[in-house]
């Protein structure tokens, strides 16, 4: 099931030190995690178990150069804070293909 967050209302993304930080240990950059937004997006579900104080939700999509990324994210004052980005993993990956979005 996917999940409509109106992103037809975002603004934007939100970037500070922390996250750029987070994601940077990963090796992947803030342009790389933006891209996955401006693309077709491939899924994106409520991540119910790390939902306590805000929401926060998980996507499977892709980069412009077709890196698959997963990344977690929150939606603050109409801006998207991604939260952690890494390459997908297996069983992401298969989700994908299974679909038809895998791209990379």
């Amino acid at each position: 099931m996917s999940l409509d967050l109106g992103f037809s209302k975002i603004e934007g993304f939100e970037w500070d030190e922390g996250n750029l930080e987070h994601i940077n240990k990963h090796g992947v950059n803030f342009k790389e995690c933006e891209q996955v937004f401006v693309n077709r997006l491939i899924l994106i579900k409520k991540d119910k178990k790390h939902s306590v104080n805000e929401s926060r939700f998980r996507a499977l999509g892709y980069t412009n150069n077709g890196r698959n990324l997963f990344i977690a994210f929150t939606v603050r004052a109409k801006k998207i804070r991604v939260i952690s980005a890494r390459d997908q993993n297996r069983k992401e990956k298969f989700v994908l293909k299974k679909i038809g979005g895998e791209r990379g």
